[in-house]
């Protein structure tokens, strides 16, 4: 399930409707002109309609007092589109004027997300939720225009992606654009007051972190061999998760929540990994990704993430994140994203005879939260840019997945200048192919092969 739907009724009925997350689209388009909305309301274009898309669409317009209107899509699959207009037309019907989508406001196409950017003025906010090889693309387009930024993690998946994303990062603050990104567990409220106690001492000093993503096989992350009537391109942007170009593989897509939280409260980014991973029950599936991760990550002083990933069906689930201190213990993660129902121990055990301190419940929605911050800091224009972070949490987590691929040790400068770029001409991709990386004659993609390629994930 797309995480952005994880959280409340809404948006698995969006699920229901709108699918996964797909990609970009159209050309130019004239603006929504001032006359015709609230002067000081912020016009929002949605790019990549898929279920993460429309859930951020849908938390961008339930912003306490925030004047924020949906004005323009764009998708490469017009179902996509379809089915995110319908969802949140359906959820908005009380106020209708939220959605303000026609027609010619529609985009399906490559170069639709300029047609979407195109509806907007400067100062109004662009939502990025196609799969991470097209982020820099769009970014791109949206600074030259003047557009405030929501995308979606993770950012890159390689080297190359994240150094042109750092340059657009600092692009971005010089001109002045607020950059978000769906990290949203970081503006937990709960989250925020561990991360205090934490640094303030309450645990001791972090010894090691634990964390977990245990559940079944999630479908898009499972491809067979590509239908005859299929454009490869397409076929591998709508199965986005099993291709590493347009996701990072499911390892970064599904893992970097659990990476990033951990480091958050470590305060401190990992230095290298190693890491094993395998290939158990693929069957007829040709995609690239390994059922089993198991990562261990190492910082500047010495301690320890250890990671454990897994998509396999009647085996325990576990989604979770667990400090340990000199002193006691926290939990980060209680099982999913929200609530986090963090608290602290005065042991190792996490036994309830030793809780120290726990976040009163019920918590607010983070998925919500971040939206909320977001649009404040455009309001009262305060320096905002969550893409540095974004881009190093998306470092660390490729760090690990290819630690996995190559059976290496793989420090954050290897990884982050490793010249294996997954998608070099996707600034020029098309319908009609080529694809960033092509099936054999028997149909199968390249997969990783530890210990065989040692320097690149797949050749």
């Amino acid at each position: 399930m797309s995480e952005r739907f994880q959280s409340t009724n809404n948006r698995r009925e969006f699920m229901k409707i709108a699918g996964a997350a797909s990609a970009m689209t159209a050309f130019a388009v004239p603006h929504v002109h001032a006359e015709e909305k609230e002067i000081d309301t912020i016009q929002v274009a949605l790019v990549g309609c898929g279920g993460r898309g429309t859930g951020a669409a849908a938390d961008s317009l339930n912003v306490p007092n925030g004047r924020t209107k949906l004005v323009a899509m764009a998708d490469v699959f017009d179902h996509r589109l379809e089915g995110s207009h319908k969802a949140l037309e359906r959820t908005f019907q009380e106020n209708k004027e939220k959605v303000d989508v026609p027609k010619e406001r529609q985009f399906v196409g490559f170069d639709g997300y300029q047609k979407a950017m195109d509806c907007l003025k400067p100062g109004d906010v662009v939502i990025l939720a196609t799969p991470l090889a097209f982020r820099w693309v769009h970014y791109q387009y949206a600074i030259d225009k003047g557009l405030n930024v929501f995308m979606e993690k993770p950012v890159i998946a390689d080297g190359p992606s994240a150094k042109k994303m750092i340059a657009l990062a600092e692009l971005a603050d010089q001109k002045n654009i607020k950059s978000a990104v769906g990290l949203m567990v970081r503006h937990c409220r709960g989250r925020q007051e561990l991360f205090d106690r934490i640094q303030n001492g309450e645990i001791g000093d972090i010894i090691c972190m634990r964390a977990y993503r245990m559940h079944g096989p999630v479908a898009s992350a499972f491809s067979t061999k590509k239908p005859e009537d299929k454009p490869e391109v397409m076929w591998q942007i709508e199965r986005f998760h099993s291709f590493l170009w347009a996701s990072g593989g499911c390892f970064s897509d599904f893992y970097i929540h659990q990476i990033d939280e951990t480091s958050w409260m470590k305060n401190s980014w990992p230095v290298k990994a190693q890491a094993l991973g395998g290939r158990h029950y693929r069957g007829d599936f040709v995609d690239q990704n390994f059922d089993t991760y198991a990562v261990e990550y190492t910082y500047d002083d010495g301690s320890k993430l250890f990671f454990d990933g897994r998509t396999m069906l009647n085996c325990r689930n576990d989604m979770s994140s667990v400090v340990h201190g000199s002193k006691g213990s926290a939990i980060v993660s209680t099982s999913g994203h929200t609530p986090g129902k963090v608290r602290t121990f005065k042991g190792q055990n996490q036994s309830r005879r030793e809780v120290v301190w726990a976040y009163p419940q019920p918590e607010q929605n983070p998925y919500q939260l971040e939206w909320n911050d977001f649009i404040d800091a455009i309001r009262n224009d305060q320096p905002y840019n969550e893409v540095h972070r974004g881009v190093q949490a998306s470092l660390v987590t490729s760090m690990g997945r290819m630690a996995a691929h190559t059976g290496q040790e793989v420090t954050y400068e290897q990884m982050l200048n490793c010249e294996q770029e997954f998608a070099p001409n996707v600034d020029k991709l098309t319908a009609d192919g080529p694809a960033p990386v092509m099936p054999d004659a028997d149909g199968k993609y390249p997969v990783p092969a530890p210990g065989q390629n040692r320097d690149v994930e797949y050749s």
